[in-house]
């Protein structure tokens, strides 16, 4: 039944892209539907009233979403049926070679995943009909955008139900070229087409580091088969397993956005449909962990306390440069996939210490820091899908991205205003959302760090806990300057000035579903945590230290005598405080509040030009972490009749990640070079190509022989 569901999630993910596909040829699929409806005259009857309501192809595209919340549906149910259940599911479709059929296993680690992408795709299909209705069919056709979100979707799906590497890698390969072609939508600007290209080839990059990593297992396999159960018992020497692992954590760590692994990121997600950028963020770069974790903890079993050191310091790294670059960004999207970086690189890192824990023989807090991963990835898919698609309806209103051109929006649109500073208040791990929690989980693993008999360790531990107090305090000051300059004051520009709340119910619909699951699982996170311990039952042996600890009142990771946390009971008190104040405020005719108008400093009146913009609000930080970019800052003063006088200036500021200059700029003038010289072979001659050939093929003969 659960494996039922499964594949009728993936079907109907499909079925929604097929449709798309068709719906040039509308009335062909209107036929298929009355020919599905043919012993259902009632069936029928509904359906033409319904198609007569409106054009048929603006109804083939709520059909196609419909199927996709479908999926969504299914996807959820055999989520939470896996997890429940701690069942493993096995089964064989017979695809792919004759003699290399696809495998098929799901269990804990597969549904909880599948859960993820279940609820992202559902709250896609509630908010694309109002995001591609106003789409302009002739230049960016739903027909190519439905396919393959389809397609990609699908592709999500396959990997996480694969238990061979040969199937493993043909999802991995449909999930990466549809969501291509997505990134590539609007292709008619040059930037989209240069950020689609730079994803295609990291993502071909890490595929071959994937398919290398499969291939060191299955070298050692019995039989050299690539189905899991063999990979899980191949006998593999301390090298060759740090071997695989550094492969894999290339191939996994690349589509991830890992530093320095990261510069496809902030160029791909930006330039998307942000539906789509919201589920390649949110959802699609789960999936890479999702790999690293079936890989690592899965297949390779015999885990190495090294292992978790390399994935702690690169994990560090990745979130404070995430967040650090964060910040600097104008750019709406652009700041939010630069966050995705940071919050990647806490889910390593804690994986990294679970690495820690485990090969130490603490599986108990291995356990307790496994679960904090986890329990911060699917945190982070609920956030950060509810930031993307609130970008996408300010874009939408506004008809920008740039941050600097807002301002003002929370009385222009007060419901995407609430819901975004949910979003806000939940990545910024503020108590009472979900995003507190999970961070919360891994402070108190990294705290157990004095059970380790490693002097190293315990002193870097600490260290790297420390990191992620500065990243989240970061986080912090990056999305108030978020909200503050874009909420708040006073309009900045024609377009904030006349921006309107969006009046799709079903686009405020998906946002409102993704802050009520933030704040429902920042209220009662007992609820996902008992599903999360039964993942690292099956995947690791062990659960948590303490397995009452996790009630739907108290939270406690190892002890009530260490740490507790009580959500219910913080949000209790918090709405005591408030209300008392309102009363006091508010409601006492003997207390009297003075209004006044902000004080301007006797300038004339308070203007937009006086409001803090992005670049001022980040000026402290890009002083005290300069060495972090590479800064082009230019002011440019124009000076008056008067001395000292100024009547005009000019403020430029570039900020750049150092990745390009220092890693990819070089590999891509090597690879130029190269091909200059390679291309001196095409002389043109017929003579001098059948001497390569004949060269070639005596070279070949020599090596046979």
């Amino acid at each position: 039944m659960i494996l039922s569901l499964a594949y009728a999630a993936v079907w109907f993910s499909f079925l929604s892209g097929l449709l798309a596909l068709l719906i040039r040829q509308h009335h062909s699929v209107i036929k298929l539907l009355h020919y599905c409806c043919r012993k259902q005259p009632a069936w029928q009857q509904h359906l033409d009233n319904w198609l007569a309501q409106a054009v048929y192809p603006q109804r083939i595209q709520q059909l196609s979403f419909i199927l996709m919340g479908v999926a969504g549906v299914f996807a959820i149910s055999a989520g939470v049926s896996g997890l429940m259940s701690q069942t493993i599911i096995t089964d064989q479709l017979s695809l792919g070679l004759p003699w290399l059929p696809w495998h098929v296993r799901f269990d804990s680690l597969s549904a909880l995943f599948y859960l993820i992408i279940g609820i992202a795709i559902l709250a896609v299909s509630c908010y694309g009909p109002g995001y591609v209705k106003d789409n302009n069919e002739q230049d960016h056709p739903f027909a190519i955008l439905g396919l393959f979100s389809g397609l990609f979707i699908s592709g999500m799906f396959l990997v996480l139900l694969a238990d061979d590497a040969f199937f493993f890698m043909i999802a991995w390969e449909l999930m990466s070229v549809a969501s291509y072609f997505l990134v590539a939508f609007q292709h008619e600007n040059s930037a989209n087409r240069r950020a689609a290209f730079i994803y295609l080839i990291m993502a071909e990059v890490g595929a071959i580091a994937i398919i290398l990593a499969f291939g060191v297992l299955a070298s050692f396999s019995e039989g050299g088969t690539f189905t899991f159960d063999a990979l899980r018992n191949a006998p593999l020497s301390t090298t060759w397993a740090s071997v695989a692992f550094v492969l894999a954590l290339i191939g996994f760590g690349m589509k991830a956005g890992l530093v320095p692994l990261h510069v496809w990121l902030p160029e791909a997600h930006p330039v998307a449909p942000s539906h789509i950028s919201a589920l390649m963020s949110g959802v699609m770069l789960k999936v890479a962990v999702y790999g690293l974790i079936r890989f690592s903890f899965d297949l390779l079993g015999d885990i190495h306390w090294q292992w978790g050191v390399a994935l702690m310091i690169l994990g560090a790294i990745s979130a404070l440069g995430g967040i650090l670059y964060a910040m600097m960004q104008p750019n709406l999207k652009r700041l939010l996939a630069y966050s995705s970086v940071e919050n990647i690189g806490i889910i390593f890192m804690v994986l990294g210490l679970s690495m820690i824990f485990l090969a130490k023989g603490h599986s108990n807090l291995a356990a307790l820091a496994f679960v904090a991963a986890l329990f911060h990835a699917f945190n982070h898919a609920l956030f950060k899908n509810l930031l993307f698609l609130g970008a996408g309806i300010i874009q939408h209103q506004v008809h920008s991205l740039n941050i600097d051109d807002m301002g003002g929006l929370i009385k222009r649109m007060p419901h995407t205003s609430k819901l975004f500073l949910i979003a806000c208040m939940s990545i910024s791990s503020l108590p009472l959302f979900n995003g507190f929690v999970s961070e919360w989980l891994a402070f108190q693993a990294a705290l157990q760090v004095g059970v380790l008999d490693n002097a190293v360790l315990r002193s870097l531990i600490p260290v790297m806990a420390a990191a992620l107090a500065l990243t989240a305090a970061l986080a912090a000051a990056c999305f108030v300057k978020l909200f503050g300059v874009m909420f708040l004051g006073l309009p900045r520009s024609r377009q904030a000035e006349k921006a309107e709340e969006i009046q799709d119910k079903g686009m405020l619909a998906s946002l409102s579903l993704l802050a009520g699951l933030c704040f429902l699982f920042g209220i009662f996170p007992g609820l996902m945590i008992n599903l999360l311990e039964n993942v690292a039952v099956q995947t690791l042996g062990y659960g948590l230290p303490n397995s009452t600890a996790a009630g739907w009142l108290w939270l406690a990771p190892v002890s009530m005598q260490q740490a507790s946390y009580a959500a219910p009971i913080v949000l209790i008190l918090a709405l005591i405080a408030g209300g008392i104040s309102f009363h006091y405020l508010r409601r006492d005719p003997a207390v009297k509040l003075r209004q006044s108008d902000t004080w301007d400093c006797g300038f004339g009146g308070l203007t937009p030009r006086m409001q803090y913009t992005s670049s001022a609000f980040t000026m402290p930080f890009r002083r005290i972490f300069s060495g972090v970019w590479r800064i082009d800052e230019k002011i440019d003063k124009k000076a008056g009749a008067m001395p000292l006088q100024v009547t005009d200036i000019h403020y430029q500021l570039h900020v750049e990640d150092h990745s390009w200059s220092k890693i990819y700029q070089p590999i891509e003038r090597s690879v130029n070079r190269i091909a200059r010289l390679v291309s001196r072979m095409q002389t043109g001659n017929i003579r001098v190509y059948l001497s390569y050939s004949f060269f070639t093929l005596i070279f070949l003969l020599w090596v046979v022989s």
